[in-house]
């Protein structure tokens, strides 16, 4: 009777959100693709959106200030919160390679390279989740779902189920994360593991050498020189990257006081891709360095040394000019129903702290960018 009854509670156990999705993902594999027939008003709205992504997606800046204010209007969606942090420090990682320490270390061939890794990857980003937003906008709008739409831009079946049941249950979590998780599988075959960028990014040392100086921070900045934040490690594995947008997440959402502050941060000081914008005590976005004089070590433990130059950091319209990206690889990257497994909750709290960290990297970066001859030899 025991056994029975064990089964029977079992039985009565209330699914999980994850278990209930991924029920669904497995249903949607055994179902026929049947494309709905689409009404003028769903074709309207199909062109305004793809309309409105494209005029928001010219580079990194455009794309940032539209996920912020996209939260601003929807706070319950916490991954365009999120969505602007990461891509706040895409375009800080874009100008740097045209700042003080990258430009000594790295050739005008190699930094092209990377900037085009890192644009390709932010603009496929923006142009895959941002009109989900905007759908979701329409559909408060309308009162309805508008959900089936999502296909018709080019939208993974997963995110279609995900926003389903997000209009049913309102689980920011578990939205947040299956963002997350749609974003790094749709980069994964599309830049990750593209033969280009693996032969021209992967591939160099110099890449290696930055993971090997933690240099793939991404910080979370508030208050007054406040940082937190998460360290990439292992960019090039799915898995990894996936476990550190949760971590990020987590990161972010733990404290709700340090996450109002963060979003008061992000309010007040508009992305301008310059590192200026949260430490202007070190960073400067004009260039201080005068022609003819060797350079002279300027960092001590997060501190400009008495009579140094700040650090330069330029802007992002400075450094770079907006680029003509090549329309996205057609395609669904789902085809596993278990990867709805990454979307289980989990409450573990995480230390954020990585001020000091930061700095240590910093140091060794100006250090590798003096010794560059020794460390490439």
């Amino acid at each position: 009777m025991k056994g029975v009854f064990i089964i029977f509670l079992l039985r009565k156990r209330e699914k999980l959100p994850y278990e209930i999705i991924k029920e669904e993902l497995k249903n949607k594999f055994k179902q026929k693709n049947i494309t709905k027939r689409l009404k003028p008003s769903d074709k309207l709205l199909l062109e305004h959106i793809r309309v409105q992504t494209n005029e928001q997606n010219l580079n990194n800046v455009t794309r940032t200030k539209s996920y912020l204010q996209f939260f601003l209007r929807h706070p319950e969606i916490h991954w365009a919160l999120l969505a602007h942090m990461v891509s706040r420090n895409g375009g800080w990682n874009m100008t740097d390679l045209k700042g003080e320490f990258l430009t000594r270390l790295l050739s005008n061939r190699e930094i092209k390279s990377f900037f085009d890794f890192l644009e390709r990857g932010n603009w496929l980003i923006f142009q895959d989740a941002f009109p989900q937003l905007l759908l979701y906008e329409e559909s408060l709008r309308s009162s309805k779902p508008l959900f089936y739409l999502l296909p018709h831009l080019g939208v993974s079946t997963f995110m279609e189920t995900v926003w389903d049941y997000f209009w049913r249950y309102k689980k920011t979590y578990l939205l947040t994360i299956a963002l997350i998780v749609n974003e790094q599988n749709y980069i994964e075959k599309r830049v990750v593991q593209h033969s280009v960028f693996k032969k021209q990014v992967f591939n160099k040392l110099e890449f290696k050498l930055q993971d090997l100086l933690s240099f793939n921070h991404i910080l979370f900045p508030y208050g007054q020189k406040h940082l937190i934040g998460k360290t990439v490690h292992h960019f090039d594995s799915l898995h990894e990257r996936i476990l550190l947008g949760k971590r990020l997440y987590r990161v972010l959402i733990q404290d709700k006081t340090r996450m109002e502050e963060i979003r008061e941060w992000a309010i007040k000081h508009p992305h301008t891709g310059s590192r200026k914008d949260y430490w202007p005590h070190i960073y400067n976005n004009t260039n201080e360095e005068v022609p003819g004089f060797p350079y002279q070590l300027r960092l001590q433990s997060c501190q400009l040394r008495h009579g140094a130059n700040k650090i330069y950091s330029p802007s992002l319209q400075i450094a770079w000019k907006n680029v003509q990206n090549e329309e996205a690889e057609i395609g669904d990257w789902f085809n596993d129903w278990n990867i709805a497994d990454y979307l289980m909750e989990e409450n573990e709290m995480l230390d954020g702290e990585i001020k000091n960290e930061y700095c240590k990297t910093l140091e060794m970066l100006e250090l590798a960018s003096l010794a560059k001859k020794a460390l490439f030899i």
